[in-house]
């Protein structure tokens, strides 16, 4: 390890020192003992990560300055990696994250000029010149590719990270050119993608942009992960360009997911027919686990994200009390409390399912994932705000589910997250620090919209 990365680690090892000691990863321990709670507190420390334990090690060392756009493969002590594909997911979700640090600290002129280097891969590499639309992945040079089990079919889902990125870069830098490249791309999607029948979004797209009506290759045609990440990158425009088509399909998304894609219970089911028909199986083809039955599980995660995805749309519409919204909002945390989140720990688990024979609900994977975990401290605040006096007492499952995240999700050795907690799952700790599904875009929107919230700054 390079000595200006053990220097950068220093601060957050001693930091996290008492929580994650070196021979204690992966034992248990009592999730009251110096469980931090209070607020200014919890804002330091989660400060400390956020930057030097974080974003210090993200940037510039992703910055690819011979091909453009981010490198995304690090080893456990963040050495970079041989293969380095770029997914449109992933270079978008920096070009965001970037803008986002912009936004907080000003004054570090670095993560401006790292979410323009990033606008400008999207605009030059990533952008179809020929079709419209992004590409879904390219080799580190830029060629279009298909590896990893990704095809070059374009995707809805990066498609509306694209737009996301390109309106948070537009927010700090008022570079117009890439506003137009948003408002292009919005545009883009919504004539290719967007069903006129029955609302939503398709997923899948041929280059040209003719949707997969039917789905792709036994993948259903809409989901609801595509459909939560839609409304948040219209949502992200819509804080930059406040037309009237986009809002009103901020609000078609809205409906769609709160009253078609959340249940009665309150967990959402996960992937649909063109009509809005969910697939579901039942329990007779469950035997042998999520991959034989992969349309239809319950993931706690993806519901915990959503309910705040739904109230930060309301907001940026101007519906910010919103009754119906905040109530179903509140049942997915609810529901995810109860039946996917161990009260020990403060672990939120990865997959549920109510089998027919059964009473309530049964857990098929017990880890946690880094990015499930900081979506579920973070809405657990945000509810917390809103609720201060709900029996089911937010701010104390707030406070354990973040010392979860300093016990065994921050690597306090070599920075960054693990992709499993270590408790579950010890040999995450010799896990690759980032990769295309694994950057910092879920954590740092959660660290940085909770400090804000602990020191209530705008």
């Amino acid at each position: 390890m390079k000595t200006s990365l053990v220097i950068t680690l220093l601060s957050v090892s001693l930091l996290f020192n008492s929580a994650c000691k070196p021979g204690q990863q992966g034992e248990s321990k009592d999730p009251s003992s110096q469980r931090t709670t209070d607020r200014e507190a919890i804002a330091k420390e989660m400060e400390e990560v956020l930057t030097t334990g974080m974003m210090d090690l993200w940037y510039p060392r992703c910055v690819d300055r011979e091909y453009g756009g981010y490198l995304t493969s690090f080893d456990k002590e963040w050495n970079q990696k041989e293969r380095q594909p770029k997914f449109i997911v992933t270079q978008a979700r920096h070009t965001w994250a970037a803008a986002q640090m912009a936004h907080m600290y000003p004054h570090i002129s670095l993560y401006e000029e790292v979410s323009k280097h990033g606008y400008k891969f999207l605009r030059d590499v990533m952008w179809d010149k020929e079709y419209g639309g992004y590409y879904t992945l390219t080799d580190r040079e830029g060629k279009v590719s298909a590896v990893d089990g990704i095809e070059p079919t374009k995707i809805a889902y990066g498609n509306a990270f694209a737009i996301y990125g390109l309106a948070a870069y537009f927010e700090i830098s008022n570079d117009s050119s890439a506003l137009e490249l948003a408002i292009k791309s919005f545009r883009w999607l919504d004539k290719h993608s967007h069903d006129p029948e029955f609302g939503g979004y398709f997923q899948f797209l041929e280059r040209d942009g003719t949707p997969m009506e039917d789905g792709h290759n036994g993948t259903p045609p809409k989901d609801q992960n595509s459909s939560i990440h839609i409304i948040e990158g219209f949502t992200e425009l819509y804080k930059v360009w406040e037309n009237e088509l986009l809002k009103s399909r901020i609000e078609e998304m809205l409906v769609i997911i709160r009253d078609t894609i959340i249940t009665e219970k309150g967990y959402m089911n996960l992937f649909f027919h063109r009509d809005w028909t969910p697939v579901l199986f039942g329990d007779e083809i469950y035997p042998g686990g999520k991959n034989k039955h992969q349309f239809d599980y319950i993931s706690f995660g993806h519901d915990i994200e959503t309910a705040y995805l739904l109230l930060e749309a309301t907001e940026v519409i101007g519906n910010e009390n919103d009754v119906i919204t905040n109530r179903v909002s509140k049942r997915m945390i609810d529901h995810t409390i109860q039946n996917g989140w161990d009260p020990e720990t403060g672990a939120i688990y990865e997959s549920g399912f109510y089998f027919n024979n059964q009473e309530g609900m049964t857990i098929l994977e017990e880890y946690t994932q880094w990015w499930a975990a900081t979506e579920s401290f973070h809405t657990m605040l945000i509810m917390a705000e809103l609720y201060p006096n709900d029996p089911i007492n937010y701010y104390d499952h707030f406070t354990l589910t973040w010392d979860y995240c300093k016990n065994y999700l921050i690597d306090s050795k070599h920075g960054g997250w693990y992709r499993l907690g270590i408790n579950e799952s010890p040999q995450s700790a010799d896990g690759d620090k980032g990769g295309i599904w694994k950057g910092n875009y879920h954590s740092a929107r959660s660290l940085i919209n909770c400090i804000k919230l602990l020191q209530k700054t705008e």
